[in-house]
């Protein structure tokens, strides 16, 4: 069987059809859509000509499907057609462009010269191709040599935005001999300046005149790169995610900045290389038509939903539909939705600024779901960054500092903090960081900026992020014998900053694992959460978390003394844990995001009284065990310091060797067992059934 022989498009009958399809396309059968356009340019109220290909689909699918496979062709073709057909407008004097644009028309006829000017010159607008509503949206590793001049869609998290300069499109250069203006169109990166006057005046003289770039008459767009990188969730497992450059042009600029994630629509193409010497790796671009910052995700409506009109219930709706796959944890979930609403930032008139967003640390043994809340809320919050402790670095939380490859000037890109301002930066692994990493994040969590002093650039850059972070136990599993700061690597002055501290703790409880198990054997069963009537979508969660950031209440005078004297009693409440200022201004973040839940103007005393009620259930559950437990607690902490300062960087030890150490320092034998048996338990020494030897398990992967 023969194939059907390809054929090329007549460029010539494609033409006519786009001048036609300009000429007479009307919208509800009235007005003519593209004439319209044409005379809002015409009358200087825009300067860019928007074609929608559904349009032109509707008049001539194959004229679509010429354009969508080879649009930079076609886009010179719409130029074409534009430029005969768009009516001409009156100059104005009071117009730089204008003004030179009569000039050099008068000076050109005086003259009697044939020269002709580049369309692209005097051109007034820009033709922009919007794709069909149907167009695939292209993961980033899909996007081949195949796609290469045809219209493409795809979707990425901005990384860098470049500052917007001015481009060169037409230079303009004027002889010294004859005065002739000579033009001289650029579309490379790089361009080779004339040098030889090529005028009749001048071929016919013994020595042609030589040409001088005049800046002022050349003609410039501006242009700003945009640095692109695929989403973590079209990343294959195991691989480094993909990045491409983006061309934004005359009105698309500052369309966008770090850390959006936008859809473009674009040409796909490779970069023009100019010069002697080539490169057989051929750099590529997109050519952006249209940037839209869109959600991260497509979050499809489920079909059970809650009615959310009822305020005295809207608080329990939206914090039963979070994260419903998992079981339990019903004051962290709260506390997470209050995170997501967040709180009110002041500025003051002198500078101050006092920070809205909460903070929020989980901590606990593993396998009680804290990464799997963290990748829930980077999935639902509108800006998040995801990142983990052992694979960031200060550079990567804050900012590096490049060299911009087309201007050749230092920039900087943002790391994850600077990414997820006005969001949430969720670091899992939080105790695995290095202390010169970790110190990034200090001025983060007050200040909310990240000041930057490196390749002779000092700034400040906004961090106004919210920060959840998740973070284990030393030793894998966590001792209620000994303190918080023992049993996580963390400085003390790290977790004052966080606003509520979660301790989760895997007891054994009957009652909770029975139901516990059973929850998890449906949602494998049902691949969903259990069904509920009061859950709401992922969709109408974000709308609705969207809608209660609008909110900006206050506090009224006499919840002021109230929340006063509800400060006072908790400082002198006899506490492990000291009570500071910062304890205040948490329970103000909560009060004010409570009343945003609820979409009320004015905070509440039973926002206060919830707020004070999640701040001491946090203080409660880092608050270790009975005066009984801590009493036994005083020789198992000795004996084991005792052991492992003694025993320091061995891998094993007698356990008769270790038995007489212990009973010579004072304690009993029965202590000895108990506190072996007991560390035992934990992971961290490993006992032979013989009692022989004593093994002690290696932390460093932990």
């Amino acid at each position: 069987m023969n194939k059907p022989k390809f054929q090329f498009p007549n460029y010539n009958e494609d033409f006519q059809r786009i001048k036609e399809f300009i000429s007479t396309f009307k919208v509800d059968g009235d007005e003519l859509k593209y004439v319209s356009k044409m005379d809002q340019i015409t009358a200087r109220n825009s300067d860019t000509l928007k074609i929608e290909l559904d349009d032109i689909m509707e008049y001539n699918n194959e004229l679509c499907n010429h354009i969508v496979q080879n649009t930079e062709r076609y886009l010179k073709l719409f130029y074409h057609v534009v430029d005969e057909l768009i009516p001409e407008s009156p100059l104005d004097f009071n117009n730089h462009f204008d003004a030179l644009a009569a000039t050099r028309i008068a000076s050109m006829k005086e003259a009697g010269s044939d020269s002709k000017f580049p369309p692209e010159l005097h051109r007034r607008y820009s033709v922009q191709f919007i794709p069909p509503t149907k167009q695939k949206v292209y993961p980033m590793r899909e996007i081949k040599a195949s796609h290469i001049g045809s219209m493409v869609r795809l979707r990425g998290l901005v990384t860098r935005i470049s500052q917007v300069k001015p481009l060169l499109r037409v230079a303009s250069y004027t002889c010294n001999q004859c005065s002739e203006e000579t033009f001289q169109v650029i579309n490379t990166p790089s361009f080779v300046p004339l040098s030889v006057c090529q005028s009749t005046q001048c071929k016919s003289a013994p020595k042609p005149g030589t040409l001088t770039l005049q800046t002022r008459g050349s003609k410039f767009e501006k242009f700003q790169m945009i640095r692109i990188q695929e989403l973590s969730g079209e990343v294959p497992p195991g691989h480094i995610p993909r990045a491409m450059t983006v061309y934004a042009r005359e009105d698309l600029v500052q369309k966008c900045q770090s850390g959006d994630v936008v859809e473009i629509d674009g040409v796909f193409l490779p970069i023009p290389m100019k010069g002697y010497k080539q490169s057989l790796i051929n750099e590529t671009y997109i050519e952006a038509h249209n940037i839209i910052v869109s959600p991260k995700f497509d979050i499809i409506e489920e079909t059970s939903t809650a009615d959310l009109s009822d305020k005295s219930t809207v608080y329990q709706t939206l914090t039963t539909s979070i994260a419903p796959e998992i079981f339990g944890h019903e004051d962290v979930k709260r506390s997470l939705l209050l995170q997501l609403v967040g709180g009110v930032t002041r500025q003051f008139d002198d500078g101050v600024r006092i920070r809205g967003d909460i903070n929020i640390c989980l901590m606990g043994d593993p396998g009680v779901a804290k990464s799997q809340l963290l990748k829930w809320v980077a999935r639902v919050a509108p800006r998040s960054v995801y990142t983990t402790g052992r694979g960031s670095s200060g550079v990567g939380l804050t900012a590096a500092v490049l060299r911009d490859p087309v201007t050749g000037e230092m920039a900087l890109e943002g790391g994850a903090l600077v990414l997820s301002d006005m969001g949430i930066c969720c670091i899992d692994e939080f105790d695995k960081m290095e202390d010169g990493d970790r110190t990034a994040i200090y001025e983060v969590m007050e200040q909310q900026t990240v000041s930057i002093a490196k390749a002779g650039i000092t700034t400040t850059l906004n961090a106004r992020t919210s920060i959840l972070a998740a973070a284990n136990p030393v030793h894998s599993r966590y001792n209620i014998k000994r303190s918080l700061l023992e049993n996580v690597n963390l400085p003390s002055a790290l977790l004052s900053r966080f606003d509520l501290l979660f301790l989760l703790l895997d007891k054994s409880n009957r009652e909770n694992d029975v139901a516990l198990a059973s929850h998890i054997a449906q949602v494998h069963k049902d691949r969903s959460a259990p069904s509920s009537n009061a859950t709401i979508g992922l969709k109408t969660m974000r709308e609705y978390i969207d809608k209660a950031k609008l909110v900006h209440p206050i506090i009224p005078e006499e919840l002021s003394r109230y929340l006063s004297a509800s400060y006072v009693s908790m400082r002198n409440e006899n506490t492990d844990e000291p009570v500071t200022p910062r304890s205040l201004l948490a329970v103000l973040r909560l009060s004010m995001a409570l009343a945003r839940v609820r979409l009320s103007d004015t905070v509440s005393q039973d926002d206060v009284n919830e707020a004070l009620r999640l701040v001491r259930a946090s203080k409660e559950s880092v608050t270790l065990v009975n005066s009984e437990q801590k009493e036994s607690a005083d020789f198992t902490s000795s004996i084991f310091d005792k052991i492992t300062s003694t025993w320091r960087g061995l891998k094993c030890a007698d356990y008769n060797e270790v038995l007489n150490v212990i009973i010579q320092s004072g304690y009993t034998k029965e202590q000895f067992e108990k506190t072996i048996n007991e560390y035992e338990r934990l992971g961290v020494m490993q006992i032979t059934p013989a009692r022989t030897k004593i093994t002690f398990v290696s932390t460093n992967e932990e």
